[in-house]
């Protein structure tokens, strides 16, 4: 195996980390055709003589390279994982460009999956993918939740240390969200939210983990002002360790616009954490709407808001559904169980290129 991906401490380190070899190659996340025909060049030139057997990309940058590059270099058994589509927020041309994309890389890859039930039969109704090219392993997500390191009882003792470091109260009811900070990932509505739930005199915390990308998509001003003089908005920048901050809190929020799956929030639920989503493809998936959290329309910050309330207010159903949630995430997304159906999914798609 050898991994590649944009050059970075990250890349080396998760390489050293696995045991495997990589490769650097830059690649910009956002539209770049000179730099996109360089890094094609780059990946196509290094590609040729290696003689994989298989290619496995994501994300849609590296997925449109690898296909491509795939394609040239003759490589049996090209495979890509759609985690979300950029284009579902934009209009006119722009759209239909960055749609294009996703459609050449389900035609030019052998097989393709998506990381959960709605994304796979939305895909399917935009005509980006054939749907007997296109399949979610288990439940869904990408590569499931590591239940050791996402486990609440190892980190119990954590929960009163990083409260103390935030100067959070012990009573106080800590919300918290996992990601990149940025418009999409519905922040103008989450701060709105708060705002609302602090008039009413909760005894309410926010905490926000995960690195600011306002330059990528810019929050409201009034937002970006709350984040930085609210005093019980607490945001960590990125971290290495996000279990430790999910340890501190009571309920997690995910009002994302747009999501293949939605991670963070089986994460959160692996730390029995109940989920506040948008009823978005992805996390119609991830969060079972009544039982291990609620479901609320996107950009509404009021619906939100009365969510969140609900929660904060209602102890018992705020541990019934952490509890429902831990269970679920156990059941149906525990690391070890999607990456043995990955493997084997490897195993049936090589077998599939080799009858052919």
């Amino acid at each position: 195996m050898t991994l590649v991906s944009s050059p970075g401490a990250e890349l080396s380190e998760v390489a050293r980390d696995l045991g495997v070899a990589y490769h650097a190659i830059e690649m910009a996340r956002d539209a770049a055709p000179w730099q996109d025909l360089r890094s094609l060049a780059k990946f196509t030139q290094w590609l040729w003589p290696q003689q994989f057997d298989m290619i496995h990309s994501s994300t849609p940058k590296a997925g449109l390279i690898a296909a491509l590059a795939g394609r040239i270099c003759s490589i049996p058994v090209r495979v890509h994982t759609y985690t979300g589509q950029v284009w579902v927020e934009m209009t006119g041309l722009s759209r239909k460009i960055v749609k294009a994309m996703d459609v050449i890389i389900g035609r030019l890859n052998t097989y393709c999956f998506t990381d959960s039930p709605s994304q796979r039969q939305f895909l399917i109704d935009e005509g980006v993918v054939a749907a007997d090219k296109l399949e979610v392993i288990g439940a869904g997500s990408v590569a499931g939740v590591d239940l050791v390191r996402f486990n609440p009882e190892r980190l119990k003792k954590v929960r009163a240390l990083v409260r103390q470091e935030l100067q959070i109260d012990p009573s106080a009811v800590v919300i918290s969200y996992l990601g990149r900070l940025r418009a999409d990932k519905g922040i103008n509505e989450l701060v709105c939210a708060f705002q609302q739930l602090q008039l009413q005199s909760l005894p309410v915390e926010l905490l926000l983990i995960g690195p600011e990308e306002f330059e990528r998509q810019p929050v409201l001003p009034e937002t970006r002002e709350m984040l930085k003089t609210n005093a019980h908005i607490h945001v960590t920048g990125y971290t290495p360790a996000p279990e430790k901050y999910l340890s501190a809190a009571d309920l997690f929020c995910f009002p994302s616009y747009r999501e293949g799956f939605g991670t963070s929030v089986i994460e959160a639920a692996a730390m029995g954490l109940p989920t506040v989503a948008s009823r978005i493809q992805g996390c119609v998936d991830s969060v079972v709407d009544g039982v291990t959290g609620r479901l609320v329309p996107t950009k509404d910050a009021v619906a939100l808001a009365k969510a969140l309330h609900e929660l904060v207010t209602n102890v018992d159903l705020r541990r019934q559904m952490g509890q429902a949630s831990q269970e679920r995430a156990a059941r149906e997304f525990d690391a070890e169980l999607i990456n043995r159906l990955v493997a084997d999914k490897y195993q049936w798609v090589l077998g599939l290129c080799d009858r052919r």
